[in-house]
């Protein structure tokens, strides 16, 4: 009989990731010789080793649907690493106590490179428990960071938004500034990738408009350096734009800005850079400024979603099922880049192995000699990502984001204490 499979959800959501479980949910369904049922996880592998297991087959099937167009994690997202085997048996063994309960023979994990880690112990788990698992890993993030893929499911989206609002914020400052704001800084997310930043770049409509200084991840922060471009920008526009990756580093490779910090450097949560860049240039300089930070509205902005983004993703959540249908197990689904111009992609396979854990920054090639913007590669590379427009239906003026019911499984197994901060 077609043994049940498990989808969850991992790390930081973006406008797309339920995108990409719709395309997993209806391929699933669309292949009842190879699956069983399929369930989601709450709160991602949270949700596993917790035996909290959503009934998908108890949701609306439009409900279900409209997850392409939904933001957020439809089903809970979680920031938690399983252990090492050898040191956390336990988290395995009760693993397999609760698949074997259900009958789940299938994981599909859909993250970035530290849940594409995860899916891989799980993958391994099998072998090691003794009992058989096809674990296979779902690309998302909007940091652009996951390495052998073309792009990250996620990133296009966030991409868009913050170019959209970059060049509409600029419009008012530079209303406004030959008697107010000179300085406006925006801190986008990239914990050691500068993507996000680099996008912001996209709304300049030719050089130079509007005036801006990039911040990147990947470039050491030189204070003389920078306040020097600033000062020489304002004398010549009259202004700047300055966007700031959250994981800017000092010159010794030291956060510029810790907003928490926490013992697992990988879970410190980031920010603060934009406020203390505007004291740094309000004392140096007496220029008067405003900042901004997009947070969480960056990964969650699905009324501007891409198109391009969104296609992707749920291409990707197809695609991890057809691979598995196909013979494949323990591999992620990538984005191929055919062509640029015109812009052409299509779905790969790599193994869990070769994403695992890794983080792929920018190029040094996409970044000014000055350090300070992106060359035309990575305009190049980067205006495909954020093209077309898919908005989700409006209701009343806002939009329409069903939510899903969510439930659970009865539990067949004891309770299990989960340890994690």
């Amino acid at each position: 009989m077609p043994q049940n499979a498990l989808y969850a959800q991992s790390g930081g959501v973006t406008a797309v990731i339920n995108a990409s479980a719709w395309g997993v949910i209806e391929a699933v369904r669309g292949h009842p010789a190879h699956f069983g049922r399929i369930y989601a996880a709450r709160d991602g592998i949270l949700g596993a080793l917790r035996e909290e297991l959503i009934d998908l087959d108890h949701e609306d099937p439009l409900t279900l649907q409209a997850l392409k167009h939904t933001p957020g994690g439809a089903f809970g997202s979680c920031r938690f690493d399983l252990g090492d085997p050898d040191t956390h048996p336990e988290q395995y063994e009760r693993l397999v106590e609760v698949f074997r309960a259900h009958d789940i023979g299938y994981f599909f994990y859909n993250g970035g490179g530290g849940s594409m880690d995860t899916a891989l112990k799980v993958a391994k788990m099998g072998d090691r428990m003794g009992y058989p698992i096809t674990a296979v890993g779902v690309p998302k993030t909007i940091d652009n960071d996951l390495a052998i893929t073309d792009s990250s499911p996620g990133f296009g989206s966030a991409a868009k938004f913050i170019a959209t609002t970059v060049r509409e914020a600029s419009l008012d400052v530079e209303s406004m500034h030959t008697s107010s704001t000179k300085v406006f800084i925006l801190e986008v997310m990239g914990r050691h990738a500068g993507w996000l930043a680099a996008a912001a770049a996209l709304a300049q409509e030719f050089d130079g408009q509007p005036p801006m200084l990039i911040l990147f991840a990947e470039t050491p922060f030189d204070e003389a350096d920078f306040l020097d471009h600033l000062n020489r920008t304002i004398e010549r526009h009259g202004y700047c734009v300055v966007v700031v990756s959250e994981g800017l580093k000092n010159p010794d490779g030291s956060l510029f800005s810790v907003a928490q910090s926490h013992d697992v450097y990988a879970y410190t949560q980031l920010g603060g850079a934009a406020p203390r860049l505007s004291e740094l240039i309000r004392e140096k300089t007496g220029h008067k400024l405003h900042w901004a930070v997009v947070d969480y509205i960056q990964r969650a902005a699905r009324h501007i979603a891409s198109k391009v983004d969104v296609d992707q993703a749920y291409a990707c959540g197809r695609a991890a099922v057809e691979g598995v249908v196909a013979g494949e197990h323990s591999f992620m689904p990538i984005i191929r880049r055919d062509s640029t111009q015109p812009y052409r992609w299509s779905i790969g396979r790599t193994s869990l192995e070769s994403v695992a854990d890794i983080e792929q920054g920018m190029p040094r090639e996409y970044i000014t000699p000055d350090g300070y913007g992106i060359t035309q590669e990575a305009r190049d590379y980067l205006r495909p990502l954020i093209q077309g427009e898919e908005q989700p239906p409006f209701e009343r003026g806002l939009p329409a984001y069903p939510r899903i019911r969510g439930e659970l499984l009865p539990k067949r197994c004891p309770p299990f204490d989960v340890d994690h901060d």
